[in-house]
């Protein structure tokens, strides 16, 4: 088959399929069928016990006069307590994904 029919038939763009072919000549049909390794490293913001202190926190009941917490009023929240130096809302989102968790 060629190029253009393999990708129409997997539904995806024929330079995946030529990346994959070169992939599998050059390191092996092994290679070729496992994702390459990711070479950035990204350092975890939290570590275990710091997102633990999130989730209670999050758990917890708001601040007085709100109804529920907000991912910036948990960051703040938790720059305060000195869980962690500096956070942004969007850690806090994604800590709370990746645990199932959600503020309020």
């Amino acid at each position: 088959m060629s190029d253009e029919a393999i990708a129409h038939a997997l539904d995806v763009n024929r330079s995946t399929v030529e990346r994959v072919r070169i992939r599998c000549v050059e390191e092996g049909f092994e290679a070729a069928l496992r994702p390459r390794p990711s070479h950035q490293l990204h350092p975890r913001k939290l570590d275990g016990a710091q997102e633990a202190h999130l989730v209670a926190l999050a758990c917890s009941p708001p601040p007085t006069g709100r109804a529920r917490w907000t991912l910036r009023l948990l960051a703040d929240r938790v720059v305060e307590l000195e869980i962690a130096d500096a956070i942004s809302h969007e850690t806090v989102r994604q800590t709370l994904k990746k645990t199932n968790s959600s503020p309020g």
